[in-house]
C-alpha cells in the first residue's frame, strides 16, 4: 500500500489552483458561521503533474491470450487489472517512439479531461484510495464553500516533453486561453499551485508566453491573470531519482519489473526533464536573441561560469553517478531480451572495469550517456532526446537554473529532513537489456549528513538539511535565491498551537545565491514549519519560502497542514482589512470539524474557544462529537 501511495502522487504535478468563490459569503464549514467579503474576482485552474493524470485508450487493440482488450476510452493509466493480465498490450498503449514521440502503431493513449482525471487514477473500492491524488484537495475546497465550477482541471500528457506538448496538443495555447477565460468570467487573476514537475511545466509556459505576447504587454498580462504562484516540492535543479529511473528503472509500486519500467520511462520525452543539473551553467537568453537575430532553430549556447570548475560536484552534495565501464569493447555488450547472454558475459568480464564519476553538469550535458554509448542501447536515444528536446528547444533549455518568475506573489514550499537519494553506484549486471545495469550502492543525505547504503564512507559537501525523500535539499532550496536582501524568519509548530513555541528572527541579511539557516531551537518530536518571508523586496513583489519538517514529496499536497497554511494565506490576501504582507504565525487554531478532538486529560474538547461537544447520530467516539462552534468564523480575524 505504501509503495502504491508513493506512485500515485509521483513527481508529479503543475497545478494552477482556482478559487472561484461566491460573491457574498464563504463558509468555514457546513455548520460553522460565515464571514463576508468580495471574493468574486479570484479565479484559477488545476493542471496535474507527472503521472497524476489518467490516460485513456484512443484505439481498438485486441490482446491475444487475454480476455481483456483495449477499446476507445478504456483506462490505460491506470488499470491494474489489464496491467497484470495483458502487460504487453498495456505497454503498447503506454510506449512512445523515443525519437519522434509518436504513439505505437497499434495503440494510442490520450489524457482524460475534467476533475475525475486527477482525483483518483484508478477509481474503485480498493484501488481508489490507493491511487488518490487530488481527491483530498477537492474535499477541502468543498468544505470551505468553493463552488463546483470553481475548480477547472486541465490535464495533459505527462509522457511528452514541453515542446512536444505544444507541437502535438497545443497545450500552452490552451492554457493561455483558459487563463483568459477565467479572467473574463470573474474579472480577476488566478492563483497558481504547482507540484513537483508541474513547476517545470509552468516555467516553460511563462517562457513560451514571452514569444506569444508583445514585450511591453508581457508583464501586464501576468499581473492581470496571475495573483500568486505556489511552488510545492519544485525540483528546481532536478532530481537524482530521474537518473536511477533512466539507468535501472523505477516501478513506483507498480507490479512490473524494473527493466520494464526502464523501457517505458526512457521512451518518454519527459524522462530527461527531471535530470539534475548545475546551477552554474546557463544558456543564452532566447527571448531577447529572437528580437535581434530572428527566431532560429539552432542550439542554445550552453556555458558555465568559473565556479563550476573550481568547486566539486557542480555544487551538489556529491557526484550523481559512479559507474563501472567495461574496459574491453567489441562484441554485444547489451544483448536483446530474446538473445542468449552467456557468451556476452565473458566479453564484459575480460578486462577490469573502470569506474567513472559524473557530476550534475556531466549528466545534464550528455557526458554520462556519451561515455556509456558503447555499452548501453538507450544512450543514443537519450543523447538524441537531450539535444533535440532540451538543449535545442527553441523556447527554453529546461536544464538551466530558474530565476524568480516575474509574478507579484511567489511562495515556494517543500519538505525537509527526510532521507533522500543524492548519488548512485552502477555496475554491469551481466543480464540483457533493459536489465543490464545494477545499483551496487546508494548515497543518501539526511539531516545535514551523507551516508551510503553499504556503510562505506562518503566524500562530499552535505547541506545543512536534507530533502523531501525524492528531491534533494540542494534542488528544493534554490528558490531561497529568490528572496530579497532582508528576510524575516519564523519557526512555528505544524500542529495547532497557542504561540508559546513560535520563534522569530527579523531583518536577517540575505546574500544572493546563499542559503539561510536560522539559529533556532527545536523541541524533540515536534515538527515545525520554518517561514522565510521578504522584509525588503522588489516594489510590488512578495516572496516567501516555507520549509515543512518531514513532509514527503509525494504526499505533501495531501497534507492537512499545507492545506491549512495555504488557505489562511489566501484568505489573508483577499481580506480588505489585512494589515501585514503575510498572514500572522502567532497562533493556529482549528479550522474544520476534523481539527477538533477530545482532550482526555481535561475531559473536554480541546480548544474550547473554538470547539464544543455536539453529538450527532452516528458518532462512534468522543473525538467525532467535538465540532467547531457556530461563532468560530470570528477567530479568523486573528489571522489578519
Amino acid at each position: 500500500m505504501r509503495d502504491f501511495q508513493r506512485f500515485s502522487s509521483c513527481i508529479l504535478s503543475v497545478m494552477v489552483f482556482t478559487f472561484l468563490i461566491d460573491t457574498t459569503s464563504l463558509f468555514v464549514s457546513g455548520e460553522g458561521g460565515g464571514f463576508s467579503g468580495d471574493y468574486s474576482k479570484l479565479s484559477g485552474i488545476i493542471i496535474p503533474g507527472y503521472a497524476s493524470t489518467q490516460l485513456r485508450a484512443w484505439s481498438i487493440l485486441d490482446c491475444p491470450y487475454s480476455p481483456l482488450d483495449f477499446n476507445p476510452l478504456d483506462a490505460v493509466w491506470l488499470d491494474s487489472t489489464k496491467l497484470l493480465s495483458a502487460v504487453n498490450c498495456w505497454l503498447k498503449c503506454m510506449l512512445l517512439d523515443p525519437y519522434n514521440q509518436t504513439d505505437h502503431p497499434e495503440c494510442k493513449s490520450r489524457p482524460d479531461s475534467g476533475l475525475s482525471a486527477i482525483t483518483e487514477l484508478e477509481p474503485g473500492y480498493i484501488t481508489g484510495p490507493l491511487s488518490s491524488v487530488w481527491k483530498e484537495w477537492v474535499r477541502w475546497c468543498i468544505e470551505f464553500g468553493i463552488e463546483a465550477n470553481a475548480i477547472i482541471a486541465v490535464p495533459y500528457d505527462w509522457r511528452l516533453s514541453a515542446s512536444m506538448l505544444e507541437e502535438r496538443d497545443l497545450y500552452f495555447h490552451k492554457l493561455k486561453i483558459t487563463f483568459e477565460t477565467a479572467l473574463k468570467l470573474r474579472g480577476g487573476p488566478s492563483i497558481v499551485f504547482a507540484h513537483s514537475l508541474g513547476n517545470n511545466v509552468f516555467r516553460y509556459f511563462l517562457e513560451w508566453l514571452k514569444l506569444e505576447i508583445a514585450p511591453k504587454q508581457y508583464l501586464q498580462w501576468l499581473d492581470d491573470h496571475i495573483h500568486a504562484y505556489f511552488a510545492v516540492g519544485a525540483p528546481l535543479l532536478g532530481s537524482c531519482e530521474a537518473v536511477k529511473a533512466t539507468l535501472s528503472g523505477e516501478t513506483f509500486g507498480l507490479p512490473v519489473s524494473e527493466g520494464t519500467a526502464r523501457l517505458m520511462f526512457n521512451s518518454f520525452g519527459s524522462a530527461l526533464w527531471m535530470m539534475p543539473f548545475s546551477k552554474y551553467c546557463r544558456s543564452d537568453n532566447v527571448y531577447w536573441k529572437n528580437f535581434f537575430e530572428g527566431k532560429g532553430k539552432g542550439n542554445h549556447k550552453y556555458h558555465c561560469d568559473d565556479m563550476e570548475f573550481h568547486l566539486n560536484y557542480s555544487g551538489w552534495p556529491t557526484n550523481i553517478v559512479n559507474i563501472e565501464i567495461p574496459t574491453k569493447r567489441g562484441g554485444k555488450m547489451y544483448p536483446s531480451i530474446t538473445e542468449e547472454t552467456l557468451s556476452n558475459l565473458s566479453s564484459m568480464e575480460c578486462g577490469l572495469p573502470t569506474q567513472l564519476s559524473f557530476s550534475a553538469r556531466e549528466v545534464s550535458d550528455g557526458t554520462l550517456f556519451k561515455a556509456m554509448e558503447d555499452y548501453d542501447p538507450d544512450s543514443k536515444r537519450l543523447i538524441y532526446q537531450l539535444e533535440k528536446l532540451y538543449h535545442g528547444d527553441p523556447v527554453l533549455n529546461p536544464l538551466t537554473p530558474w530565476d524568480r518568475p516575474p509574478l507579484k506573489n511567489v511562495f515556494c514550499i517543500y519538505g525537509i529532513d527526510s532521507k533522500t537519494e543524492v548519488g548512485y553506484y552502477f555496475a554491469p549486471s551481466g543480464k540483457p537489456y533493459p536489465d543490464n545495469w545494477i545499483i551496487t550502492d546508494v548515497i543518501y543525505e539526511h539531516e545535514g549528513g551523507l551516508f551510503s547504503r553499504s556503510g562505506n564512507s562518503v566524500d562530499g559537501n552535505p547541506g545543512v538539511k536534507s530533502g523531501d525523500d525524492t528531491v534533494p535539499y540542494h534542488s528544493l532550496s534554490w528558490c531561497k535565491t529568490w528572496l530579497g536582501p532582508k528576510v524575516n524568519i519564523t519557526r512555528a509548530p505544524q500542529s495547532e498551537h497557542d504561540g508559546s513555541d513560535v520563534q522569530e528572527d527579523l531583518n536577517v541579511e540575505h546574500l544572493y545565491d546563499t542559503d539561510i539557516d536560522p539559529n533556532m531551537t527545536r523541541t524533540p518530536r515536534v515538527k515545525y514549519i520554518t517561514y522565510y518571508e521578504d522584509s525588503e523586496s522588489l516594489p510590488g513583489k512578495r516572496t516567501a519560502v516555507w520549509e515543512v519538517d518531514k513532509a514527503s514529496h509525494r504526499n505533501i499536497v495531501r497534507s492537512p497542514v499545507l492545506m491549512r497554511e495555504l488557505w489562511l494565506q489566501m484568505w489573508h490576501d483577499i481580506h480588505p482589512d489585512a494589515k501585514s504582507k503575510f498572514v500572522t504565525k502567532a497562533k493556529r487554531g482549528p479550522l474544520r470539524n476534523e481539527d477538533c478532538y477530545w482532550d482526555y486529560g481535561k475531559a473536554r474538547c480541546a480548544w474550547p474557544e473554538h470547539c464544543e461537544y455536539r453529538y450527532l447520530f452516528g458518532d462512534v467516539h468522543l473525538g467525532q462529537s467535538c465540532r467547531l462552534k457556530n461563532s468560530s468564523a470570528d477567530s479568523l480575524l486573528h489571522y489578519l
